[in-house]
């Protein structure tokens, strides 16, 4: 694979920091004599080699699994875990400086200091971390290695000299982020997610390439920390894929905190002088350049495909999509699977450890579990959050499905009112003349989740109708799937009806 910089030759070094080593990437440690043969090996250690191993232990199988870096893989070291910890620490502060609004009085002197917010993020990841060591895998039955993994024909692999045989495997090698072909990016550095984490001084002046999740997430939070922080994208539309107001709901929240949002506009340069790192940016014909000390970038994610020798096992890939699977996850070698962000669309911690799961039972039993059976719901952690499942109305309209809409606000729920946290709404999607569930978009500060109750009531075909007869916990954000469900109800009442009830109530 390209190279990367190694991890451990940036972090700091701290007591905790050592103990995570200790446990997803030992030092010292030698890899175990290979089994004559295994029933299952993974490639990779992120939380899709993680959940298969674990999966495939729990059942009997005979497992190896292959870790080039640490385990954890990117949700744990440099992904999920560290952004969750610094945003909640973000959430913090803004709510300090509007403490106003609570009640409350602003602190005279709110002064941050980062390295312990970082210092914070580097526990939390640590703790976490003890869940994916080596020795609970190793207590699992698992045998780990450490190493390059090299396909070296269709059942047989090498790592570190030595050479396993398998009947099956499943490659789940992850993806990392894509640099942008800019000039003078990789001469002046920038940051991605798989070194920003690595920062003990905020950044006074910080520019992030790519409106997508990740970089509004982060923007959000170095925001809030005092960066002044600017999100240039090439889309002429801010999240581009979300539904129009939930977009505008973020953009407005964006520009409360401080945020430049730039649209349409791509960087067609950089360079440094001074020792700051000047941007140059064009949006149609309209030039401007500015100056930041930082650059994040968060322009899309490619799949981790080189250095395995697929070739040699008969397995088909590419290098924009990823290892090409079935609706199995099966390979073009059937022996082999493939499972989280080396192969599917979707990107996500939740997704990778789904297709895990699916994997090992096609793997290891004549298993016929779909991919495409999967409801998948995501969220967007800004302040708002935004977050979906299921179809979007344009979606629906494409395929020509009628859809009702049945939308609260926010500012409608007595909770939310209550927390001062009214931005936002919950938006439910029917198909017309049923109460049949075909996706929901959930803009509130705690709508990631919120859109779990609405992705089991899709999974289990519980509709609008049933929910209405769910007994909400008073009060809660979530009384607004509550009331969208009573909203559904009360267009049952037609007039028909209702004058029925009225002769009968009448009587």
């Amino acid at each position: 694979m390209p190279h990367r910089q190694s991890h451990d030759s940036i972090r700091p070094q701290d007591p905790g920091e050592r103990e995570l080593l200790e446990s997803v990437h030992p030092a010292g440690r030698r890899n175990p004599r290979p089994a004559p043969c295994y029933s299952l090996v993974v490639v990779g250690g992120g939380t899709a080699g993680l959940v298969t191993a674990h999966a495939a232990a729990a059942l009997g199988a005979k497992v190896a699994l292959i870790e080039r870096d640490r385990l954890g893989g990117d949700c744990l070291n440099v992904g999920c875990v560290p952004s969750k910890a610094i945003i909640r620490t973000s959430h913090l502060y803004a709510g300090m400086r509007h403490a106003e609004q609570y009640g409350g009085q602003i602190p005279a002197d709110i002064r941050v200091d980062f390295a312990a917010v970082m210092a914070r993020m580097r526990a939390i990841r640590t703790r976490i971390g003890r869940a994916d060591s080596v020795q609970r895998l190793e207590a699992a039955g698992v045998d780990v290695f450490f190493g390059q993994a090299r396909f070296t024909s269709g059942t047989t692999l090498a790592v570190d000299g030595l050479r396993l045989h398998f009947k099956k495997a499943v490659i789940a090698t992850g993806s990392r982020p894509c640099t942008p072909s800019i000039p003078g990016l990789v001469e002046a550095g920038f940051l991605t997610n798989e070194n920003v984490f690595d920062l003990t001084e905020l950044p006074r002046r910080l520019l992030v390439i790519g409106g997508g999740p990740l970089g509004c997430e982060l923007a959000q939070a170095f925001c809030r920390f005092g960066a002044q922080t600017i999100i240039t994208q090439s889309w002429p539309l801010f999240l581009p894929r979300e539904e129009r107001d939930a977009a505008q709901l973020l953009s407005d929240a964006f520009a409360r905190d401080g945020i430049e949002v730039r649209l349409n506009t791509t960087a067609a340069n950089v360079r440094v002088e001074n020792e700051q790192k000047l941007v140059d940016l064009v949006s149609d014909d309209y030039k401007s350049t500015v100056a930041v000390d930082a650059i994040l970038t968060g322009t899309g994610r490619v799949p981790n495909v080189e250095g395995l020798d697929l070739e040699a096992a008969g397995v088909d890939y590419n290098n924009e999509d990823g290892i090409r699977v079935d609706d199995f996850l099966r390979t073009s070698n059937r022996r082999i699977y493939a499972a989280g962000d080396v192969c599917l669309e979707h990107k996500f911690t939740h997704t990778a450890d789904a297709s895990a799961r699916i994997a090992v039972r096609n793997a290891l039993f004549p298993g016929r579990q779909r991919l495409s059976a999967l409801t998948i719901p995501w969220c967007t952690y800004t302040d708002p959050a935004i977050a979906h499942v299921g179809l979007y109305v344009r979606q629906a309209n494409h395929r020509d499905i009628p859809v009702k809409t049945f939308t609260i606000p926010m500012h409608d729920v007595d909770r939310a009112i209550a927390d001062s946290e009214e931005a936002g709404f919950v938006k439910i999607h029917v198909r017309e003349r049923s109460d049949r569930i075909l996706g929901a978009t959930i803009v509130a500060r705690r709508a990631g989740d919120m859109i779990n109750e609405i992705t089991l009531a899709m999974v289990a075909g519980v509709g609008l109708r049933t929910l209405a007869r769910v007994i909400h916990a008073y009060p809660t954000q979530a009384d607004a799937i509550k009331q969208a469900a009573d909203a559904y109800n009360r267009t049952r009442l037609t007039p028909l009806l209702r004058s029925w009830l009225r002769r009968w109530l009448q009587r």
